[in-house]
């Protein structure tokens, strides 16, 4: 019983450096920011929300 108390405790350490060294390498907080160069127009937007068009 005691071997699979310390199998469960080192698994759960193992998933822990796992997730950490993962968020880590993936670069979060390092995205490049957004660019919209292209000009783009609202065609088919309406000009009155859609909650008072209903009534």
């Amino acid at each position: 019983m005691e071997l699979l108390g310390i199998a469960v405790i080192i698994l759960i350490l193992a998933i822990i450096t796992a997730t950490i060294s993962a968020l880590r390498r993936d670069g979060l907080g390092h995205n490049p920011p957004v660019r919209s160069e292209d000009y783009w127009m609202a065609r088919d937007l309406p000009s009155v929300n859609y909650t008072l068009r209903n009534f």
